[in-house]
């Protein structure tokens, strides 16, 4: 690789960890420009996910403080979106890639509601739990996230763009605590899912992975996943949420366009 492939794969890492710490997407910045330079869709897939675990790494570590009195709830979530992601990376090595490429745009979609009528939503998933005395409402929506969770660990394994916008519209309405927390909780999940999803890579597709690639955005990804997640976490809920939706529908647009 000459110095101009490897700035331009450095920088799109760098970009991706910063997006990635503060909402998702940031492979929909990578896997265009790895294609672009002539690698295998798959293999852009692979080595893009290894590579930017250590961004998830860092947004985890700077969203640290967000997760205080959440560790029984990501301590319930974390399996279900592990097992997703185990599914996802399984899908991805035996199954067609326009199979999940047809859905993921419906699933931006959902999520992109979910986001911006996250407020109300979350009002009204809390309203009918306190309306009721009884234990099963609550336990209810909790097998619910539970379940949602595990669907966007499957999306993520396979596919990993936009897995955190549906993380966070999928938290920011049954979480109890606010978008920031679904924020940190998000990046738990992803780092846990991309983490799986690379264990996977290397024991069955280890001869797909180009790892200069994961290096550079190793590298560029780590640096960016600091850098997003200071900015991140001082960002009102409604700036966060403008942030994520605005970034949703550029990932919804260059999915479809």
């Amino acid at each position: 690789m000459d110095l101009c492939h490897d700035a331009l794969v450095f920088v799109a890492g760098l970009w991706a960890g910063t997006i990635n710490a503060v909402v998702g997407s940031g492979t929909l910045v990578t896997f265009p420009v790895l294609v672009a330079l002539g690698y295998a869709p798959v293999a852009a897939t692979i080595s893009n996910a290894m590579g930017l675990i250590a961004g998830n790494v860092a947004g985890s570590w700077g969203y640290r403080r967000e997760l205080a009195g959440l560790k029984p709830t990501l301590l319930k979530l974390l399996p279900a979106s592990v097992l997703g992601g185990i599914t996802g990376a399984a899908l991805l090595l035996h199954l067609p890639e326009r199979v999940f490429g047809a859905v993921a745009p419906y699933l931006i979609v959902v999520a992109l509601l979910f986001v911006i009528f996250q407020p109300k939503l979350q009002s009204w998933v809390r309203r009918r739990a306190d309306a009721s005395p009884a234990a099963r409402p609550r336990r209810r929506q909790g097998v619910i996230l539970v379940i949602l969770i595990y669907l966007a660990g499957v999306y993520g394994g396979y596919f990993v763009a936009a897995q955190g916008i549906l993380l966070v519209g999928i938290l920011g309405i049954f979480l109890q605590g606010t978008l920031q927390n679904a924020n940190a909780m998000k990046n738990i999940l992803v780092l846990g899912v991309n983490i799986v999803a690379a264990v996977s890579y290397l024991l069955f597709a280890f001869d797909r992975i180009v790892w200069p690639v994961v290096a550079l955005i190793a590298v560029g990804s780590l640096i960016g996943g600091f850098l997003g997640s200071a900015v991140g976490r001082r960002l009102s809920p409604v700036v966060l949420r403008s942030v994520i939706v605005l970034l949703g529908l550029l990932a919804l647009w260059n999915m479809v366009f």
